[in-house]
């Protein structure tokens, strides 16, 4: 039997988030040259084990591990980090792969230490030379990309999000579906009283493949309407700075940065933001950046692909106004 490339599932009620699309896509990169099967582990209850094994067969997986428990049905650190303990010690898998999500970030370190294995955080590559599995991830807050090996089996890795591509449909048989015994959970010591999920229309910023973020330069919470109008014109999600979130202009989940949310989205507008490391380490993986500032000395336009040296209560207004025309025009 071939080794295992295992993808450890975020999903929203059943229906698989972004990242583990992306994550699929890492798997498979990587997988032939590790003579790997790709392997995707859901863990929840009431799952429909039959469409998700659909969903990720269509997207190249082989097998589909279904832990279903009623303990599992909302996330918790120890008996989820059991189930893939478990797992691990079955299967036996080269590599395992976590989201850089606030879920993955507080799982995997767990499952690291319950198997004594290698955890690699945060990366944005994936190579294997000679059989050797290789890893890229950005240190000193992304001034550097460091490449690592971890030395035995399984690596673990937490993937940044939008770094690879989400796995699209290309296959039309459904992966293997093996159930996992989680008869012997650890008990929880954390109860769940509510999930409150936030009301908007705007895509989660860690996901969003695009995302329009101001700074200080807007000089007030007022003047953030221009950054929401243009953010809802793009389909974009709101990044900010952690000036502005210590200012009480905009909410932390927002915050964009070494002491906020790590992106690397498309398309990063930065607009009246100086670029401080602070905050471009949090965003410098970027596909294409764009800044809108008055300052031409202004930081953020040494990393900027494009800019714009102006005054963003002109040039915003105005690029507005032309998506608006731009649209209006189309067939």
């Amino acid at each position: 039997m071939a080794d295992l490339a295992l993808v450890v599932a975020e999903h929203q009620e059943g229906k698989p988030k972004k990242i583990t699309y992306e994550m699929l896509t890492a798997a498979r990169s990587v997988a032939e040259e590790l003579d790997a099967e790709v392997g995707v582990l859901v863990m929840g209850h009431d799952l429909d084990a039959d469409a998700l094994a659909e969903d990720m067969g269509a997207r190249g997986a082989d097998v589909l591990f279904v832990a279903d428990h009623p303990d599992l049905k909302e996330y918790a650190a120890e008996p989820y980090a059991e189930v893939i303990r478990q797992l691990i010690e079955e299967e036996e898998p080269v590599l395992v792969l976590f989201g850089m999500t606030p879920a993955g970030r507080d799982l995997a370190p767990c499952v690291a230490a319950k198997v004594e294995a290698g955890l690699a955080s945060d990366i944005t590559g994936l190579e294997v030379e000679e059989g050797e599995l290789y890893i890229k991830r950005p240190i000193f807050s992304g001034q550097a990309i460091a490449t690592v090996r971890i030395t035995r089996p399984p690596a673990l890795v937490t993937v940044r999000p939008n770094t690879w591509a989400a796995a699209p449909t290309e296959q039309d048989e459904a992966a293997d579906v093996e159930e996992v015994d989680v008869d012997e959970l650890p008990e929880n010591g954390i109860e769940v009283l509510a999930v409150e999920a936030q009301e908007s229309t705007r895509p989660e910023l860690t996901e969003a493949s695009i995302i329009v973020a101001g700074g200080r330069g807007l000089q007030g919470p007022e003047n953030f309407h221009l950054i929401e109008e243009l953010a809802d014109l793009l389909g974009a999600a709101v990044g900010t700075t952690r000036a502005v979130v210590d200012a009480g202009w905009r909410p932390y989940e927002e915050q964009v940065g070494q002491t906020g949310k790590t992106v690397s989205p498309q398309l990063y507008i930065a607009i009246g933001i100086s670029g401080a490391i602070q905050h471009v380490s949090g965003m410098r993986t970027s596909r294409y950046i764009v800044a809108i500032n008055k300052d031409p000395e202004a930081p953020i336009f040494k990393l900027a692909d494009y800019g714009i040296v102006g005054d963003l209560f002109k040039v915003v207004p105005e690029l507005i106004q032309a998506i608006k025309e731009y649209r209006e025009q189309e067939p």
